[in-house]
């Protein structure tokens, strides 16, 4: 009997993100166990496209995911207001266009 045979977990995790019909941004799904890219991605359809309710998924592998925690709340997310070239005031609009 194999390792996948027993029903061990093994096998990489991979997130999934899912695209609902009509556009709108890939949104976190849930996670599939899989060996890899291919199969992770075969696992999330199954599991999460089943009914139509997604028209496109994205599979990452967990620990390829970096995220901010809330410790991060201070200076990671302040804007740059020392940073004046990142203002539009020094933006000029070419003639002709139109400003709304």
């Amino acid at each position: 009997m194999s390792a996948s045979d027993s029903g061990s977990t093994s096998h990489k995790l991979w997130e999934v993100f899912t695209q609902p019909p009509g556009g709108g941004p890939h949104e976190h799904a849930g996670s599939v166990h899989a060996a890899d890219a291919e199969m992770a991605l075969q696992n999330a359809r199954d599991v999460y496209a089943r009914r139509n309710e997604a028209v496109s998924l994205w599979v990452v592998p967990s620990d390829q995911i970096t995220a901010s925690t809330p410790e991060d709340m201070g200076p990671f997310f302040e804007p740059g207001n020392d940073k004046a070239y990142r203002h539009p005031q020094f933006y000029k609009v070419p003639q002709g266009v139109r400003v709304f």
